[in-house]
């Protein structure tokens, strides 16, 4: 079967192409690397981000004046040109964080999408303030399925009300309290999502392709940078309030 990433590799081929690019000139350089904490998210108001507890990082390409993010558990710096992501086997995190940033990066220098660099110091406290009205507006009061641990949205949302379920990867959050309320193991997804109205979802999933697991006729909302340029191609709902 063929992955999400794959098709959106055949997509990007294309718009290279449309645009007239040389993949191999040099001028076509893209590089790529990790960020420290502070470089990704700056002085937040809160110390439990994954990019602060050091379980992620923000892996951050340049294409000529775009700048794409994509957040990775693999860390790693990548320089070539615009050709050679295009043919990075799609095979680990690491590669596959290198061509989304990169996807995202070509399509910021296109202007086709935004939001494609993480929110910094008070800025993700203040994304987190308007998703319960952005929720409420748009879905009522829904039963919410999250998937994927992102403490100030999910804390606003306990804090206005919401009924919610949690999962996440990491198995130092599996079984615990977490912003008022339990995480689950990510392998209860179908079983949470089968449960919910809608689906709040990191763009991670659509990295490493469990994204499937999360499609049963409810609506998917991606949040974050990472899905940045899937959710153009894809025509996928995705909402990042403070990126910049």
């Amino acid at each position: 079967m063929v992955t999400l990433l794959e098709e959106a590799r055949t997509k990007l081929i294309e718009i290279v192409k449309n645009n007239n690019w040389d993949e191999n000139e040099t001028i076509h350089i893209v590089s790529a690397r990790d960020l420290t904490a502070e470089e990704a998210i700056g002085k937040p108001d809160r110390d439990d981000y994954p990019l602060i507890t050091g379980k992620e990082v923000m892996m951050e390409a340049r294409f000529q004046n775009g700048i794409g993010q994509a957040f990775t558990d693999q860390a790693g710096n990548f320089a070539g040109t615009l050709g050679e992501v295009l043919q990075l086997p799609l095979t680990t995190n690491f590669r596959r964080a290198v061509f989304v940033a990169t996807l995202n990066a070509v399509l910021r220098s296109l202007d086709q999408v935004s939001a494609t660099v993480h929110c910094k110091d008070k800025e993700p406290a203040n994304c987190a303030k308007q998703l319960p009205e952005y929720i409420e507006t748009n879905y009522g009061r829904p039963n919410i399925a999250f998937v994927g641990l992102q403490p100030g949205l999910i804390q606003a949302l306990v804090e206005a009300g919401f009924n919610l379920r949690v999962t996440d990867l990491n198995p130092d959050n599996i079984g615990q309290i977490r912003c008022g309320v339990r995480i689950d193991n990510a392998a209860q997804n179908a079983e949470n999502v089968h449960w919910a109205d809608i689906v709040l979802s990191t763009g991670s999933v659509l990295v490493n392709d469990t994204y499937r697991e999360l499609e049963q006729g409810k609506p998917v909302i991606y949040y974050g940078v990472t899905a940045a340029g899937l959710a153009k191609l894809f025509d996928l709902p995705r909402i990042c309030f403070c990126g910049r």
